[in-house]
């Protein structure tokens, strides 16, 4: 072995096997690009992110962790979003969540958001 050399196995990994996934159509309504890592509560992104957020919640991007997505200004962009993992609860970020992803969680999230300005779009 040579330090620092990676040792790569064959095949694919597959992440999220089993995990729950939803895709919807995310629009930047803002004047700047918006940037969302991989293992950010999506339901919390950018209040310029217009999109179904009661779909995201409890969700995250459906990408390889340390990534991150980019919505530029005006841009539609659709993406796949994975159920969180673990115990499943949120705190810090934008505050709209603060602990549980269940679903009466979910419903004082969703007034929180729309009296704070988060952009909303339903199916």
């Amino acid at each position: 072995m040579i330090p620092g050399e990676y040792i790569l196995g064959e095949g694919d990994i597959t992440a999220n096997i089993g995990r729950d996934t939803v895709e919807l159509t995310i629009r930047n309504t803002g004047d700047r690009p918006v940037q969302v890592g991989s293992h950010f509560h999506f339901f919390e992104a950018n209040r310029a992110l217009a999109f179904d957020r009661k779909a995201a919640f409890g969700k995250r991007l459906n990408i390889p962790s340390g990534t991150a997505v980019r919505f530029e200004p005006g841009e539609n962009k659709r993406v796949s979003l994975v159920t969180l993992g673990g115990a499943k609860k949120v705190y810090g970020l934008n505050g709209l969540t603060n602990g549980e992803t269940s679903e009466s969680a979910q419903k004082v999230a969703l007034t929180l958001a729309a009296e704070t300005g988060f952009e909303m779009e339903e199916k």
